[in-house]
């Protein structure tokens, strides 16, 4: 909490403590918009602080914060839209957009700010991780919209292929990390427990990064987060007749809608995911689908609550994994 509260000039910060320091654990995110009420996300409920208004001074003094006084500093991620701070927390950014040439620049006149609160949930690939390996780990595609928890259980499953489970031993494991959400890297170290044996190309472009890996640091498995783009599926299919088996998720709301898209068709007419995890919160309680190859769901379990996006205090509900029927 306390990388959190640093940013914040001391009036915002006294204010935010108060309303989250007994509910740190079911915070999601902080919303900061200039001359407007702070809006704080919880699990089940967003509430908001009006009785101070952040101002362009207090919009000032953030930015600092997160730039360490030094806007050259984060150029990069002001092209982007975001920054990640310590603790692999995400902080978000809007404003004026400049542009050269068509194409952004940077976000100059920055009035809103999303924190989004990154919390591990050691263990969330605990029931998951059986169903993709099979002597060896599954190519594996994961599924889901916004706030399903994609990136908390790719990093989980990324942190236990690389330190191991029951007889299974570690594997090199490298991460693309492009948007620096499952690492959470700051000056290339992992704020996030991702494994002993996990190397991370941090804020690197996916398709890139994958050809960088495999040639540098010859990984046994490759975990990419977000993937969609021709040059991703072209990536894709060089990774895999490399050898190298690959993790990846992709935002989308059910595996029918996925299968429509264009760029993604080559990788189902080859049939190249051996594995297809399906997260869906439009269902109550939020619930994980696991296809093999030919489509057969071969787990079918609910979570306690749809909101899984980075949280310390959510648990899958699930019976023993002895009794589940794998193919």
């Amino acid at each position: 909490m306390d990388e959190i509260l640093r940013v914040f000039p001391v009036e915002l910060r006294q204010a935010l403590e108060l309303k989250i320091k007994q509910r740190w654990t079911v915070l999601q995110e902080i919303r900061i918009r200039l001359n407007r009420p702070i809006e704080l996300n919880f699990d089940e409920s967003t509430e908001w602080i009006s009785g101070i208004l952040p101002t362009k001074q207090d919009a000032l003094f953030i930015v600092n914060q997160l730039s360490e006084f030094s806007l050259y500093r984060m150029a990069d991620e002001l092209r982007q839209g975001y920054i990640t701070i310590e603790g692999g927390h995400r902080v978000g950014l809007a404003g004026k957009v400049n542009t050269l040439d068509g194409n952004v620049k940077a976000i100059g006149h920055i009035t809103f700010f999303n924190i989004r609160i990154a919390k591990q949930r050691i263990g969330a690939a605990t029931p998951i991780i059986p169903y993709i390996y099979k002597g060896n780990y599954l190519n594996t595609l994961i599924i889901g919209p916004p706030q399903t928890g994609k990136t908390t259980l790719i990093r989980d499953i990324t942190r236990t292929m690389a330190s191991g489970w029951g007889k299974v031993r570690a594997q090199k494991v490298g991460v693309i990390d492009e948007r620096s959400e499952i690492a959470a890297s700051i000056n290339g170290i992992p704020q996030h427990d991702v494994g002993r044996r996990t190397d991370v190309l941090d804020a690197c472009p996916k398709a890139e990064g994958m050809m960088m890996m495999i040639r540098s640091m010859s990984p046994d498995v490759l975990v990419v987060d977000e993937i969609g783009s021709n040059d991703d599926v072209k990536a894709l299919q060089e990774v895999i007749h490399a050898g190298v088996k690959v993790i990846c998720s992709i935002h989308g709301f059910s595996l029918e809608e996925v299968k429509r898209r264009p760029s993604l068709q080559i990788l189902f007419k080859q049939r190249v995911f051996e594995r297809i995890i399906v997260l869906d919160k439009a269902k109550k309680p939020a619930s994980i689908n696991i296809y093999n190859q030919s489509g057969l769901d071969i787990y079918k379990e609910s979570r306690w609550s749809p909101f899984e996006m980075d949280r310390g205090t959510s648990v899958y509900q699930y019976d023993d994994l002895d009794g589940l029927r794998m193919e």
